[in-house]
């Protein structure tokens, strides 16, 4: 596991043509809710990297974790702002993840976390070498979720402000044959975040759940299977800062996929078993490998 020791981030590069006009792009927070210092895992590619630049634009300090060192240095050589410190370590290591925190801690109030690392391959119950496999995504998906958020509660509650974001997925809706491990830890993503959401209540931190639909990102360049509704990483990243500014429990985006969730949810069993057994399925990894976490595509 690598250690949690932040790597120092290169000044911000001015992009190509900069002017002295005023920039374009995502306007400043408001400054009664703003977000001016964001931890975020997952940030070395997809959807977490995708967050960082949205928040970065917002003029937010920003703590980056991802276990590519390379990946992550070349994201904050591209972010405007200053601030933000980089984390190169595996989220399933507890205590480089918690030294990761503390350091970031240590430079001021955190106003938000964001736990987006996540993994995902095809796993079957009746295939023995999976069982790694199984166990890599839950820790990846839901404990270092878990890990992520604990160092920052009891400061989040002391400054009575703060916001928790866990990424789950329209994944967790239904079971997926050939996902199940997938599946349940999403869906154990979106039961955790509404307990810790209740635990929570009243003492000024909020706790957010964005579910994705289908986001384009290299997770989801390699499904073999239609992705209806698939949306540009940016434009995701854009809709789910939204939601996490106003404070909405639980956001499906893109918007339609919370429509088809709803009615997964009414379909009844025996019907979305016969429907599902003939879905196209994600396919396994290799001799059982447990993969290693791709940053920011739960």
């Amino acid at each position: 596991m690598a250690d949690a020791q932040p790597v120092p981030a290169a000044a911000p590069a001015a992009p190509d043509g900069a002017t002295g006009a005023a920039p374009s792009g995502p306007p400043p927070l408001a400054a009664s809710d703003a977000h001016h210092r964001i931890f975020i895992t997952g940030a070395s590619s997809g959807i977490g990297q995708a967050l960082a630049r949205q928040y970065a634009a917002r003029g937010a300090a920003l703590g980056l974790v991802g276990r590519r060192v390379d990946a992550l240095r070349a994201l904050c050589d591209t972010l405007p702002g200053a601030g933000h410190r980089v984390y190169a370590l595996d989220v399933r290591d507890r205590a480089a993840l918690r030294a990761a925190a503390q350091d970031f801690l240590s430079l001021g109030p955190v106003d938000g976390v964001i736990a987006c690392a996540g993994i995902s391959a095809g796993t079957l119950t009746a295939e023995p070498e999976d069982f790694q496999v199984f166990q890599a995504i839950f820790d990846t998906n839901v404990l270092a979720m878990v890990a992520t958020f604990e160092p920052f509660i009891a400061p989040m509650r002391a400054q009575r402000r703060g916001v928790l974001v866990g990424i789950g997925s329209v994944a967790g809706v239904r079971g997926l044959p050939g996902a199940g491990a997938y599946s349940a830890s999403k869906a154990a993503v979106r039961a955790y975040c509404e307990s810790l959401r209740v635990e929570l209540r009243g003492s000024g931190v909020d706790v957010v759940t964005i579910a994705p639909g289908f986001i384009a990102t290299p997770m989801t360049a390699h499904n073999p299977y239609r992705m209806p509704f698939l949306m540009p990483v940016a434009r995701f990243a854009a809709q789910a800062v939204r939601a996490i500014e106003a404070r909405d429990r639980y956001r499906v985006i893109p918007w339609p996929m919370a429509w088809v969730g709803r009615l997964l949810r009414l379909v009844p069993d025996a019907l979305y078993d016969a429907v599902a057994a003939g879905r196209k399925r994600k396919p396994r990894l290799p001799g059982g490998d447990d993969g290693k976490p791709e940053d920011g595509k739960p």
